[in-house]
C-alpha cells in the first residue's frame, strides 16, 4: 500500500518531537525539564472553565452549529479586534479549530499551485509545511542576530519574483521573540501594498510584549487591509491551547471563501470550546496581563543566565515567550564531553546529558540556534537554566 506524495513530504513538527522525547525520558524516571512546548504553564481561568461546564449541559450546544462559528463569538472577536484599532465586521471572522487551522485555511484560500510566499526566517516550524500543503512554495528570507531577526524591505524586494503571491508576517515572533516597530511595520506594509501582495499576519502573541508595543499591520497601513488575512485565537492569551479555538479575519470575499472551505473540512468548531472562548474575551485582558508580567520576570532570569555562557549570543526578546540564542560558536567545540556538530546535535546532547529539552534551530530555518520557551514555572525554569548553563559551559 502507498500513501500520497503530499503526506509523505510533510515534516514532523520539531517542537512536538522534542516534547514527546522529553516525555518519554520523564516516563522512564528521569527528571527532565522541557523548554520545548509553546504553551503557557498557567491553567485556563476558572470563569472560562465554568462557562464551558454550563455550555456542556445546554442541549443547544449538542448539535451542529454554523461553519463560520457561533454568531456571539464572531461578534466578540470583531469587537475585541476593533478595540485594538482594526475595524472589522463579524462577517469577516471565521472561527477555526485553533490558530494553526486558521493558517492552513488562509493559504488554502489564497494559493494556487506554484504560488510563492515570502516567509521571514527564523520562522515557526509549521509555516513552510502548511504552505506546501496548499501547493505553494515557501521562500525563506533570513534575518539574523545582527538585525534583530527582523527582515527589511530591501531583503523582501530582492526575494520577489513573478510568482510571489503573499507575504507571511509575524510580530511578535515565534521563535525569536522579535517585535517590529511601527515604522518597520508601516514600511513593509506599504511595500506589500505597492507590490499588490497578500499579507497573512499572525498576531497570536499580541498580548505578550516587553518594552515594545504590539501593532497590527492592516491597522497601521489601511491600503494593505483589503488584501490581508489576520490570524489569532485564545490559545496563548487565555491559557487555552487544548481548547482549540482560533480565528481568521479576512476581507469579505476571502472570508466567504474560507468559510466554504471549512464547511467541507470540519463543519463547526466545538460549541463548548466556543462558549468558553466567549467567556474569555468578555473578561478582558486581565489574565493575559497577569501572564505577561510573569513571563517578563522569567525572560529576564533566562536572558541573564544564558548571556553569561561563553560562545552564546543571546538577544533579549521583546515579545512572545521564547528566547532564541545563537549557539553557532559552540559548534565544533566539546560540550558535555562530546564534540558538537550542529545545533540539532547540541539539543540532543542537552536532553540526553543534562535532561534539558530545547528545540534546535534547523527546523526554524536557522541552523546554529536553539529555542527556549520561558512559559514554564519559576522553579523548573531556574533549575533547567542552571543545568543548561553547566552543560554548555563544560561543567
Amino acid at each position: 500500500m502507498s500513501i500520497s506524495q503530499r503526506a509523505s513530504n510533510v515534516a514532523v513538527s520539531a517542537t512536538g518531537a522534542i516534547t514527546e522525547r522529553a516525555k518519554e525520558l520523564a516516563a522512564s524516571g528521569l527528571d527532565v525539564i522541557s523548554f520545548g512546548a509553546g504553551e503557557p504553564d498557567f491553567p485556563t481561568p476558572d470563569h472560562i472553565v465554568e462557562a464551558a461546564i454550563v455550555a456542556a449541559r445546554d442541549p443547544s450546544n449538542h448539535k451542529y452549529s454554523p461553519a463560520a462559528g457561533l454568531p456571539q463569538l464572531r461578534e466578540a472577536v470583531a469587537d475585541t479586534t476593533t478595540a485594538s484599532a482594526l475595524s472589522i465586521s463579524a462577517k469577516q471572522v471565521l472561527i477555526t479549530n485553533g490558530a494553526k487551522t486558521a493558517v492552513y485555511i488562509a493559504f488554502q484560500t489564497l494559493l494556487d499551485s506554484g504560488d510563492e510566499v515570502l516567509v521571514p526566517a527564523p520562522f515557526w516550524v509549521s509555516y513552510p509545511e502548511i504552505i506546501k500543503l496548499a501547493d505553494g512554495v515557501p521562500i525563506p528570507v533570513f534575518a539574523g542576530v545582527a538585525q534583530g531577526y527582523k527582515v527589511t524591505v530591501e531583503q523582501l524586494e530582492a526575494a520577489v519574483t513573478n510568482r510571489t503571491k503573499a507575504l507571511l508576517f509575524v510580530s511578535p515572533s515565534n521563535p525569536t521573540g522579535s517585535v517590529y516597530s511601527q515604522d518597520e511595520i508601516k514600511a513593509i506594509g506599504e511595500w506589500a501594498a505597492q507590490r499588490g501582495l497578500w499579507v497573512v499576519t499572525d498576531e497570536i502573541y499580541e498580548h505578550f510584549t516587553y518594552g515594545a508595543e504590539f501593532a497590527s499591520m492592516p491597522a497601521l497601513v489601511p491600503e494593505v487591509a483589503e488584501r490581508t488575512m489576520v490570524i489569532n485565537g485564545v490559545s496563548k492569551a487565555y491559557s487555552m491551547t487544548g481548547w482549540r479555538v482560533g480565528w481568521l479575519i479576512a476581507p469579505p470575499e476571502a472570508a466567504a471563501a474560507a468559510i466554504r472551505l471549512q464547511s467541507q473540512m470540519s463543519t463547526n468548531v466545538s460549541n463548548v470550546s466556543q462558549r468558553a472562548a466567549i467567556a474569555g474575551l468578555a473578561a478582558g485582558t486581565g489574565h493575559p496581563e497577569m501572564m505577561r508580567e510573569a513571563f517578563d520576570a522569567r525572560r529576564q532570569v533566562m536572558h541573564d543566565a544564558l548571556s553569561e555562557i561563553d560562545g552564546i549570543v543571546c538577544p533579549d526578546p521583546q515579545g512572545a515567550f521564547y528566547m532564541f540564542p545563537d549557539v553557532s560558536n559552540l559548534i565544533g567545540r566539546e560540550v558535555g564531553g562530546v564534540k558538537v556538530t550542529s545545533s540539532h546535535h547540541l539539543a540532543e546532547q542537552a536532553l540526553e546529558i543534562a535532561q534539558v529539552a530545547v528545540v534546535p534551530g534547523e527546523p526554524f530555518g536557522a541552523p546554529g540556534h536553539v529555542r527556549f520557551s520561558f512559559a514554564l514555572n519559576d522553579e523548573d525554569l531556574r533549575r533547567g537554566i542552571d543545568r543548561f548553563v553547566s552543560f554548555a559551559s563544560g561543567g
